[in-house]
């Protein structure tokens, strides 16, 4: 069964543009540390350390449906406000595969987006497959578990 992986993102007051809301190049921000968090430290928990070894983005789509503003009604003394951010896996390929993201500021959904990924071998500094390993953790997020 495959789930989405969610990861709590905490804005800072940089994200913010000159209306209050958050910066559209800033939403690539917040993504990236959601994928981060997926590939990185999820990959590691589940034996899978390669991701951190070399990925390069070939690709960024992003659709923008409401803005989002730092919300001091959500923060306190302690925290700064934050947002959800749920991702999957929507396609693997031999050598590249495709995240899915949805932002959520409280319950509304704020923006979608997409990234394709290219495993890269740093020292060489080429495109490299996607290993039978990275597959299977890949997997586990995408719609129905099943090779696409």
């Amino acid at each position: 069964m495959s789930d989405r992986f969610v990861y709590h993102c905490t804005l800072r007051w940089s994200d913010l543009d000159a209306y209050g809301h958050v910066n559209n190049s800033r939403f690539l921000t917040l993504y990236e540390e959601a994928r981060v968090a997926l590939m990185f430290a999820g990959g590691r928990a589940w034996g899978v350390g390669s991701f951190a070894d070399g990925v390069v983005i070939r690709r960024h789509e992003v659709d923008y449906l409401r803005p989002v503003d730092y919300a001091l009604g959500r923060a306190t003394a302690e925290t700064a406000p934050t947002v959800r951010i749920e991702l999957w896996v929507e396609e693997i390929r031999a050598a590249s595969f495709t995240v899915a993201y949805e932002l959520y500021d409280g319950e509304v959904l704020a923006s979608r987006a997409r990234s394709v990924l290219v495993p890269f071998d740093l020292t060489r500094q080429t495109p490299r497959r996607i290993s039978p390993e990275e597959r299977n953790f890949l997997l586990q997020y995408a719609p129905g578990g099943a090779s696409i």
